[in-house]
């Protein structure tokens, strides 16, 4: 099955039997000399070797050039990997890597009890680490699990634990420290437990600012979408859900998104690489199988009435099935909602919703097994989801129920009954309302999933939104750990130990302060977007003219609206000066352009607060309006006017910041506002410069 192994040991033998051949056999007696005495003369170069099993699969040899990859970062060796046919060297590092059923060897001290390894034990996603000698008393080092994931969990965490690579070096730029072969031995025999939760995956949504860092618009480049990957497998995520790639309506069909992309058009031949990059590193791939993607869209007219076009929807799915790379999916997911649009499902011809998804539950789910008969199959409860499922809505018993949050960690609402089905999560570490700005809850991960765990048994699955993945790092890390162990997670250690692997010990108190001051800021379901449509609402009635709204009815100006946001607004500021100013005292002045301190704990408060500030501004401006138009006296709107070069320095604060951005050369892009999706809305010069004309009017 390797053969990609298998013909670069047969090539290498062939090319040394060739060169014999063509050799004279007088001079070849003189080149074998010259041979041994150079080695004689000259060190040998150190190198360790790595046994990867005659019939390893492409993910196991993926896990294992990883490994060679982390190793050659720490020991400065040359590697090389064999087969389990090949004799091994004795007085060199060895590695023996795989399953019993693709590494003989592996198999070989399984039957000789030299080590506890099946598909029970530990079971699927469990591993050992060992340490045992070979025939040839050879020491070697065992990584080794029951199944392939397995495998890879007891390399990465190895990695991780012993090597000190980072899982997320990319992202973060911090460096293992140099190791000696000593140090590869120094850990005790480990039993890796197969996680309280078989299935995490990673939900690629609203992804545009990581989409749109590097490359064309909307679309991942490819660095970044395999680092993205990389990270996650590392992390034990061990699936994917593509959406933003599959071409949601929204890029095609919104005025903000043909504006930010004219020419958006989803690269079918790209779509089908992603997948495989995703198979190729060992994860699933799991399709919500809505009707509103570019790679195959419906009109909207035909998604709101289940009664006349079953067909069409029907014939929908099978086209993904059969004409696109979707056939690659291996997890099932719907949501019971509009199949277009991520709205309500409101039917145009009188049918009761439950009514309409109990039959499509049932009729997709005879599709998926038709095609797919051992694929997993999940219902998202999401948003009125969870309410239709409390009145009564239960697709075939076959599905898995994921219940989902409220975009903040916790949960609005809550299953009146699991009603004996397979139940799960839909969690987000990070949300659109927030996803400029972290939220970093650690606490919240640790609270909610131990009490869906105990009350619901809701652990057979978790997907976790990620947004544009990069500022939600720590979160995301959570609900790995929390999944993978529940009984162990602890927030309070788990920030210890991830502020101790990032940060300077001067640094991690002010790091753990600042970060739980930045969750309190966004209590309620507020976050940076959230701000910007409260920005909107106040800049509109300074204006005096409507909030255009992408494909809804334009709301008036009111206000009521602004005024209703005064008190929260003050709590936050409160919070996020904070958070700024313990933020500021870990700071290292010197080396900005290399701290991730400064990108991951710094930045995001200090871009949070000119937001505020800048909201705090208009509202006090919409104070002295409100005065006006309750008296009359025009004095008022002079002093509003007089604000008007304030709110324009803090305008322009907010864009320095922005522009400006991330000190690391390599994320200095990463906060420009021209790349930036377009929810809510952006504050321009354009809609200070129509306040200030309004108000000039009223005088």
């Amino acid at each position: 099955m390797n053969n990609s192994l298998r013909g670069s040991i047969f090539n290498s033998r062939i090319k040394m039997i060739k060169i014999f051949n063509i050799i004279p056999r007088n001079i070849w007696g003189l080149f074998l000399g010259m041979l041994i005495l150079s080695s004689c003369s000259s060190p040998q170069k150190e190198h360790y070797y790595m046994v990867v099993g005659n019939e390893a699969n492409e993910v196991e040899i993926s896990t294992a050039e990883d490994l060679k990859s982390d190793l050659s970062k720490v020991l400065g060796l040359e590697g090389h990997i064999i087969s389990d046919i090949d004799n091994i060297p004795k007085g060199t590092p060895t590695f023996i890597l795989g399953t019993p059923q693709s590494n003989s060897l592996i198999a070989s001290l399984v039957n000789k009890k030299a080590i506890v390894l099946s598909d029970d034990s530990p079971g699927p996603r469990g591993g050992i680490w060992h340490k045992t000698k070979l025939k040839n008393n050879q020491e070697a080092i065992v990584l080794a699990g029951s199944d392939v994931q397995g495998f890879q969990y007891a390399v990465y965490d190895y990695s991780k634990e012993i090597l000190g690579v980072d899982p997320l070096e990319y992202w973060t730029g911090k460096k293992a420290s140099k190791k000696t072969t000593l140090d590869l031995i120094s850990f005790e025999n480990r039993r890796i437990a197969p996680p309280k939760v078989p299935t995490l995956c990673y939900f690629e949504n609203d992804v545009d600012e990581l989409a749109n860092y590097r490359g064309k618009l909307l679309e991942y480049d490819w660095e970044s979408y395999t680092q993205m990957i990389n990270s996650l497998v590392r992390l034990r995520y061990n699936a994917i859900q593509f959406f933003d790639m599959l071409g949601r309506p929204e890029f095609f069909l919104r005025p903000e998104y043909k504006e930010l992309s004219p020419d958006y058009k989803i690269d079918v031949e790209y779509l089908d690489k992603m997948i495989d990059y995703a198979h190729h590193k060992g994860m699933k791939v799991q399709i919500d199988f809505a009707l509103g993607y570019q790679i195959h869209p419906m009109s909207e007219e035909k998604a709101t009435c289940w009664r006349e076009y079953k067909e069409e929807w029907v014939k929908a799915w099978k086209y993904y099935l059969e004409e696109t790379p979707l056939k690659k999916t291996d997890i099932f997911i719907l949501r019971p909602r509009h199949q277009v649009w991520d709205w309500e499902y409101e039917s145009t011809c009188g049918e009761n919703k439950i009514e309409v998804f109990n039959d499509v539950y049932k009729v997709f789910g005879e599709l998926v097994d038709q095609y797919k008969p051992n694929a997993d199959k999940v219902l998202i409860c999401y948003s009125d989801g969870m309410e239709m499922w409390n009145d009564g809505f239960r697709p075939p018993k076959d599905w898995i129920v994921a219940w989902s949050d409220d975009g903040f960690g916790d949960f609005e609402h809550l299953p009146s009954t699991t009603d004996g089905y397979n139940f799960g999560t839909y969690m987000h570490a990070g949300f659109w309302l927030n996803h400029t700005v972290h939220n970093p809850y650690p606490e919240t991960v640790e609270t909610v999933m131990k009490n869906m765990f105990q009350e619901y048994g809701a652990d057979k699955y978790c997907l976790v939104n990620g947004q544009n993945f990069r500022p939600f790092l720590i979160n995301l890390e959570a609900y790995s750990e929390v999944c993978q162990n529940p009984d162990s997670f602890d927030n309070n250690d788990f920030y210890k130990q991830w502020t101790t692997r990032y940060f300077k010990e001067n640094q991690r108190e002010s790091a753990i302060s600042s970060m739980k001051l930045l969750h309190q800021a966004q209590e309620g379901r507020i976050g940076y977007v959230q701000h910007l449509w409260e920005i909107r609402e106040a800049i509109s009635y300074l204006s005096d003219s409507p909030m255009e709204r992408p494909g809804k009815t334009p709301v008036p100006h009111d206000f009521k609206r602004v005024k209703n946001d005064f008190e929260h607004v003050k709590k936050t500021q409160n919070y996020i000066q904070q958070s700024v100013e313990e933020a500021y005292k870990g700071l290292d002045k010197v080396g900005l352009e290399t701290d991730f301190y400064y990108s991951y704990v710094y930045l995001p408060a200090l871009l949070y607060n000119d937001l505020i500030s800048f909201e705090v501004t208009l509202h006090n401006m919409a104070l002295l309006k409100k005065q006006y138009e309750d008296t009359g006296k025009t004095i008022y709107i002079n002093q509003a006017l007089d604000l008007w070069p304030d709110i324009n320095q803090k305008l322009d604060v907010i864009y320095q910041n922005r522009n400006n951005g991330d000190k690391i050369a390599k994320w200095a892009k990463w906060y420009s506002p021209q790349i930036r999706r377009p929810n809510n809305g952006f504050p321009t010069i354009d809609m200070l410069t129509a306040i200030k004309l309004n108000l000039e009017a009223k005088l």
